[in-house]
């Protein structure tokens, strides 16, 4: 997974409430189990002229040419509610979205997107219709947790020690645990001298 420290970008506006994980990505655009092939779908009912087309509909933000290369989304609350489809994270990063600020996240999406290299920047809704309204690009700065326009107004926002960890490092939920590998591996020695009898065979190296 790719880290993520520092990024200055465009940011497109999608500011609507309880934007869900269908309307992320439509049941009927997931077509494999993989991470990949889903970018086309990104916001499908919303990006194409009809269901299930590839006409893009010129009034949805990612169609015009301001939001052509953005990586960020601003969004209202409640971001990614429904359903826990971690399809929609994927979607969205194999589009190009680093970050997503907004006001509020369903848990099992913020969760999905910081172990897929999306931060979840949680702001007041006033800070995100502001920086909506300013139109140039945004820096999100995970080290220094703070959001940042051109003209120097910026924002703290709070992310979990764990999630920033995570994105700081490039790090999945498997790779965050092998950083305690020297741990698990002394807790299993110790505990194959306590308890032999529950262990049938050698430990894996």
């Amino acid at each position: 997974m790719t880290p993520f420290t520092k990024l200055t970008a465009i940011a497109a506006p999608l500011i609507r409430d309880n934007i869900d994980t269908d309307a992320i990505i439509p049941s009927r655009e997931m077509k494999s189990t993989g991470k990949t092939g889903l970018a086309e779908g990104l916001f499908s009912a919303w990006r194409y002229l009809t269901p299930g087309g590839r006409d893009p509909n010129p009034e949805f933000i990612l169609n015009q040419p301001a939001f052509a290369e953005a990586q960020m989304i601003l969004g209202g609350t409640n971001f990614g509610c429904g359903s826990s489809r971690e399809h929609a994270v994927w979607a969205l990063a194999e589009y190009g979205i680093r970050a997503v600020i907004a006001p509020g996240f369903a848990p099992i999406f913020a969760g999905n997107c910081t172990r897929n290299g999306i931060v979840p920047v949680v702001l007041p809704a006033e800070a995100v219709a502001e920086i909506a309204a300013d139109g140039g690009p945004v820096t999100v700065d995970l080290e220094q947790q703070r959001v940042s326009l051109g003209d120097g107004r910026h924002w703290s926002f709070d992310i979990g020690a764990e999630a920033r960890a995570m994105l700081l490092e490039g790090l999945d939920a498997i790779d965050l645990t092998f950083k305690r590998r020297a741990e698990i591996t002394a807790f299993q020695a110790a505990d194959r001298k306590a308890r032999p009898w529950i262990y049938l065979g050698e430990l894996p190296a």
